[in-house]
């Protein structure tokens, strides 16, 4: 059987930085596996896990939740049962709900395949303070859910925060454990403490998610003589825009950090090619962090998430301006 758990939080809480965290400190002789589903459609998180050693399954473009499960079902067997890992840890999108997601992993037909244990959900205590988040089903029900709470970004913390956090806690933390820590840097025994099986989770409220693909001059591979092309999705409120580019395709340094810091969004994750080799983006509100490697991606990919309106076309210019080389 597969040790199982499920890592759930809101947008920008912190779950893949906790997962690479998880996955550096594993012991090296298992085998892991993570089956990521993002909102968005180019599949960013997949490609900051790609160099992580672990298994890699993607769920692009919504919930893993949704068409009655199937994404998630096929991306599940295909990692128990070709990869056969020692531990398979879960990331559902920032906007998914936790519900159909345990109620499959405990469905009869898994049982001889996972052991599923103590779900984690990450969580900024400052979203505590925004009406945006406090108002949102899926952000209560991630909470309600989770075995563990992890408060990260603890080295962001205020007077306001905390005290936000303290006041949840008296009346939702009802005897669970609570953890604090930044940069997702949990203890891995965390991950083999019990499911409380016996936690009621919240029903999911009614959700649906539209895609729209519009190619720019390719499709998601890129073939040919194709360079790039964009992806929208919408749904719980929010909108998605990402932009993925070809091998070929560097920008420069200093002008895309300034469009990722700037862009009038909520989330922005990307990992592109520049002259130095990469920079990796992560801005959640007014929190930015980048990192810098020699080694270049394979492609370029960058992706904008808002609870507002959005002028996709006049980010699309400016970020298309900023390509070093293009023919198009």
């Amino acid at each position: 059987m597969t040790k199982t758990n499920l890592i759930t939080g809101f947008l920008g809480s912190g779950k893949t930085t906790t997962i690479l965290h998880l996955l550096a400190n594993k012991d090296p002789a298992e085998k892991w596996a993570v089956l990521v589903n993002e909102f968005g459609e180019v599949g960013i998180d997949g490609a900051l896990l790609a160099d992580s050693g672990a298994l890699l399954k993607e769920i692009p473009g919504g919930c893993m939740c949704c068409v009655n499960g199937l994404p998630m079902q096929v991306g599940l067997n295909t990692l128990l049962r070709q990869g056969k890992p020692d531990r398979l840890l879960i990331e559902p999108t920032g906007l998914g709900h936790p519900k159909q997601i345990l109620d499959m992993l405990t469905a009869a037909v898994y049982e001889p395949w996972i052991d599923l244990r103590a779900t984690l959900c990450l969580l900024d205590p400052r979203q505590l303070l925004e009406e945006q988040y406090t108002s949102n089903d899926n952000f209560r029900d991630q909470l309600t859910a989770a075995d563990i709470i992890i408060a990260n970004k603890e080295d962001k913390a205020d007077a306001s925060s905390t005290a936000a956090l303290d006041a949840w806690c008296k009346t939702h933390l009802d005897g669970r454990e609570l953890r604090f820590t930044s940069r997702g840097e949990i203890d891995g025994a965390l991950l083999d403490l019990p499911r409380n099986g016996a936690r009621e989770v919240p029903t999911s409220a009614a959700h649906q998610h539209g895609h729209s693909m519009e190619r720019g001059l390719g499709a998601l591979s890129l073939p040919g003589h194709q360079r790039w092309r964009r992806s929208l999705n919408q749904g719980q409120g929010y909108q998605a825009c990402g932009w993925i580019f070809d091998s070929e395709t560097q920008f420069d340094t200093i002008g895309v950090l300034e469009w990722a810091r700037l862009a009038p969004v909520d989330r922005v994750k990307g990992v592109l090619r520049i002259p130095e080799g990469l920079v990796r983006v992560n801005r959640q509100g007014n929190d930015f962090h980048i990192e810098t490697q020699s080694v270049a991606p394979p492609d370029s990919r960058i992706e904008l998430i808002t609870s507002g309106d959005a002028d996709w076309n006049a980010l699309q210019s400016s970020l298309l301006k900023l390509r070093l080389t293009a023919s198009d």
